[in-house]
């Protein structure tokens, strides 16, 4: 029963809600509370302070976080090792990943998947390239695709090179060009796509010593996409991401071309369940298509 009451702590932690913990775990808000109120008596400290903006952790509460997450990690990983003792009947595989994969590659797979595993159920959390590697390292997913190079304290599987192109309205001056210049770039008002700390967009622009204008940043490509379409600027894009787009926009190479190198990236390998290391399996089969 102790498991549950760490879990709930770390997960109200995590939402900064006893409400969403409730949510996450299946249980009433009420439950929740109770759990924590449980350990606050047991242990003879305050973990939150309630007040009617939500709660905040107190500074014991902080310093037992790192090891209540440990704790539950470990409970995780002992259930893993029992879920593979019953085979991959049933289970749950929790990727990190940004909009482009999340569009246009898991979809099939996790379709030719289910279709061997149809127990096995997916939780897809989107987020920029930061988010992803925290949700890692702490054990929120399983795995999660990032742009490599990556933290040192995960490993990484390199998946491919996805090109980086100038996207312009369809009335832009230099619509007709083979490739863009990279000089003109900081010509006309910019739309910056900014996926967490590893901005390989604004990498291009310190390489080439450009001060683009920039009049607008996101990390949605979509919206990105539709003010680039409405005339409001250019911007620069990964080709995944411009696959099958309803958007009347034209995409052109830089003269110098430029790249993002996807991977995924995951604490241990060995640590996975045999769930999430059979759906590495067939991403890597797709990877040699």
């Amino acid at each position: 029963m102790n498991i549950q009451k760490y879990m709930a702590f770390v997960k109200a932690v995590e939402y900064g809600s006893f409400t969403r913990a409730a949510q996450e775990l299946n249980y009433t808000q009420s439950g929740i509370s109770r759990m924590i109120n449980d350990l606050e008596s047991e242990w003879g400290i305050l973990l939150f302070e309630r007040g009617r903006g939500g709660i905040t952790l107190t500074s014991d509460g902080l310093k037992l976080l790192p090891q209540l997450k440990r704790v539950c990690n470990e409970h995780e990983m002992l259930q893993i090792q029992i879920e593979e003792l019953h085979d991959i009947q049933t289970g749950i595989i929790r990727i990190g990943t940004f909009s482009s994969v999340a569009t246009h590659w898991l979809p099939n797979i996790i379709k030719i998947f289910r279709k061997d595993y149809p127990g096995i159920d997916f939780e897809l959390l989107l987020g920029d390239y930061t988010e992803i590697e925290n949700w890692i390292i702490e054990g929120r997913v399983n795995f999660g695709f990032l742009r490599l190079p990556t933290k040192g304290e995960m490993e990484t599987i390199f998946v491919e090179q996805d090109r980086l192109l100038v996207v312009i309205p369809e009335d832009h001056p230099l619509v007709d060009c083979d490739k863009f210049p990279i000089k003109e770039l900081s010509n006309s008002p910019f739309m910056l796509l900014e996926k967490g700390a590893k901005a390989e967009i604004s990498e291009i622009f310190a390489q080439h010593e450009i001060t683009p204008q920039i009049h607008f940043t996101t990390w949605d490509d979509y919206a990105i996409m539709s003010m680039v379409e409405n005339g409001l600027g250019i911007s620069i894009l990964p080709e995944l991401i411009l696959q099958r787009i309803p958007y009347q926009i034209i995409a052109k190479e830089l003269e110098v071309p430029a790249y993002r190198n996807i991977g995924i990236g995951m604490r241990e390998q060995k640590s996975l369940s045999l769930a999430a290391k059979r759906f590495l399996e067939y991403l890597s089969f797709r990877r040699r298509e």
